[in-house]
């Protein structure tokens, strides 16, 4: 009974944390998007991202949130379920969408990891190229995004009859008081932690569980016959297993490998390669509870399918290029 106990305390101590941190992110993002719409601010952001929405099909509106992703992936998900939820976009849309914010979900970490942190560890040549690298493959993914929605979607797939709330809220068609606005955007808010918190608490309970429980590193012993075939050197072995658990620790092995056993395009190569095996740990750790809690099960599995395929294609043909011997 003690040890059931222990056990249920533990996974508390784990889940609460990572619980509250993105209800916060969530509370936060989505009332700084009901505030903009509340006081009109949505119409100047909605132009500016217009350029990206247009030729996808896509209402200007929806440009708000994919360029809010910039800021907070979280609050960028949460206004598109939003959007999704409200009948503005249908399921094809929403992952046109989804996909369209991935160059935008990147820039965030750029300045929040990859050169205060990254970098740093890396070296500047080797840190720069694979950042660089992977600014481009999800740069590439929001670019077929864009050309999915040209080809994919027409007004079938977007009611603008939802947008009709959003066009009401501009200052000279509402006579409400700040302080009435700011409340009504907090009510919206907290409708939409309602529905998405209870969902987090329950998957991410659940995942954490099954992490701690099951061996899923095991997966990396894929890794050397991966290094094999590529022709990288041995030592790439173990950067490439850390680097799927860890990221930091990943870099941290590789720069602490004596000096020539890799080059640049090696190191990065070795990296990626790292990066994708890594999907699958992550996939259980941070993808699968996030979706899920947005979502909901049936169409978070398809925004997870989605974002994997595209970023195992991008990324193994990033691959191929660095190892191709023309260079």
């Amino acid at each position: 009974m003690q040890s059931v106990a222990a056990e249920l305390s533990t996974l508390l101590a784990e889940v609460v944390p990572r619980l509250a941190r993105i209800t916060a992110f969530i509370a936060g993002g989505v009332f700084a998007a009901n505030v903009a719409v509340a006081f009109g601010l949505v119409r100047y952001v909605a132009g500016l991202a217009g350029w990206l929405t247009r030729p996808a099909n896509l209402p200007d509106e929806v440009g708000t949130a994919i360029l809010t992703t910039a800021a907070s992936t979280t609050a960028g998900y949460a206004t598109l379920a939003e959007f999704r939820e409200s009948g503005l976009l249908d399921d094809r849309a929403t992952l046109v969408a989804v996909t369209m914010n991935t160059f935008f979900g990147f820039v965030q970490h750029v300045f929040t990891y990859y050169i205060p942190v990254l970098i740093p560890i890396l070296g500047v040549t080797t840190g720069a190229v694979y950042v660089g690298a992977r600014a481009g493959i999800a740069l590439l993914i929001t670019v077929t995004g864009v050309v999915a929605g040209g080809f994919l979607l027409s007004e079938a797939n977007v009611d603008r009859a939802a947008l009709a709330g959003v066009e009401a809220t501009g200052p000279e068609d509402d006579d409400r008081t700040g302080r009435e606005r700011v409340r009504d955007a907090a009510g919206r808010s907290w409708r939409t932690l309602q529905r998405i918190v209870p969902r987090l608490a329950v998957v991410y309970t659940l995942v954490i569980w099954l992490v701690a429980t099951y061996d899923v590193t095991a997966l990396t012993s894929v890794a050397e016959p991966i290094t094999s075939v590529l022709g990288l050197p041995g030592a790439a072995v173990p950067v490439i297993a850390v680097f799927t658990l860890d990221t930091t620790a990943g870099a941290a092995t590789l720069a602490g490998t004596e000096a020539g056993i890799f080059t640049t395009r090696t190191a990065v190569a070795s990296l990626l390669i790292g990066s994708i095996l890594s999907f699958a740990v992550s996939t259980f750790r941070r993808s699968i509870p996030f979706q899920y809690g947005i979502w909901g099960p049936s169409f978070g599995t398809k925004v997870i399918v989605v974002n994997t395929a595209l970023k195992l294609v991008f990324i193994s043909a990033t691959v191929a290029l660095l190892l191709a011997p023309v260079w």
